[in-house]
């Protein structure tokens, strides 16, 4: 790996949510070594808490508006608070509008909060590829992931609420960045499709069902493993698949993060229910 001036030092301050920090340790690891190679530090939110995702505005609206309230009071002035979770985004960055356009919550904000930040900027872990060139930061960037055949999976939470339909549209960002760095990008027409999200608790065979969909139109298209951008989905693809001799599910961070040369990566591999060393051993990146 070569050092560039191009990639010059940038600082968020970083929400991880439950997801990453839990079941999906090993995808935080991960952002964490990809973002360090790339120059970008994060510092994580002293003391933050659950989002509130899809379970508390499902159970007590109070609680559901005052969760992502917190958080946004603990990130720092004058620094982007960054967001890889696409649940946890929708949850932050709605609750940031709504208290921007109204004079009531804004209010009831302030009193609860403290002052209102009425120029943080919440970002997504893709927006960090707008202002890096990934080139910048590898020799021989063609040659790094060796030809491996992906399918890249979305999930649907990256699509965004009525009110924030003018946000970025972040697809087709892991085709772009993973072709960059050698891999083949398959496509299967599934990279959208929902993954059941908590209905994999709730009614778990419906869940399996779309799993199984997602997961054997990417082998029918000859995948050798699924990309995820989000924790959650990541869980309900590998805990929800029945299939036999499915293919593994990688998070994005992590193929990355080994792409720019990140040694310590193993460790990631034991955490996932289809084993995904065969393959890369096989890709001649183990």
């Amino acid at each position: 790996m070569k050092k560039s001036s191009k990639n010059s030092l940038q600082k968020f301050s970083f929400f991880p949510g439950c997801s990453l920090k839990a079941s999906g340790h090993e995808n935080t690891d991960s952002i964490y070594k990809f973002c360090k190679l790339i120059n970008v530090e994060l510092v994580e939110l002293d003391d933050w808490n659950c989002c509130g995702s899809s379970s508390a505005h499902s159970v007590d609206r109070e609680v559901a508006k005052n969760l992502p309230m917190r958080n946004i009071s603990l990130a720092p002035k004058g620094m982007p608070l960054m967001v890889a979770c696409p649940s946890c985004m929708i949850r932050l960055q709605q609750t940031y509008l709504h208290i921007k356009q109204s004079e009531k919550l804004r209010k009831e904000y302030e009193e609860n909060w403290g002052t209102f930040d009425e120029n943080l900027k919440i970002v997504h872990f893709f927006e960090i590829f707008e202002q890096i060139n990934l080139e910048d930061s590898v020799e021989n960037p063609k040659e790094k992931l060796n030809k491996i055949k992906v399918a890249p999976y979305y999930g649907c939470m990256l699509y965004t609420p009525p009110d924030m339909r003018f946000g970025k549209s972040y697809y087709g960002l892991m085709e772009k960045s993973l072709k960059s760095l050698g891999a083949q990008i398959i496509e299967y027409g599934y990279s959208t499709q929902c993954c059941g999200t908590y209905l994999s608790v709730a009614k778990p065979r419906i869940a399996q069902n779309v799993v199984n969909r997602v997961i054997s139109k990417a082998m029918e298209a000859g995948a050798e493993c699924i990309v995820t951008a989000c924790s959650m989905c990541h869980l309900n693809l590998e805990i929800r698949c029945t299939i036999k001799d499915s293919i593994p599910v990688l998070h994005f961070s992590e193929l990355l993060s080994m792409a720019l040369g990140e040694k310590d990566h193993k460790k990631w591999f034991p955490r996932h229910i289809v084993d995904p060393i065969p393959l890369l051993k096989k890709r001649g990146l183990l």
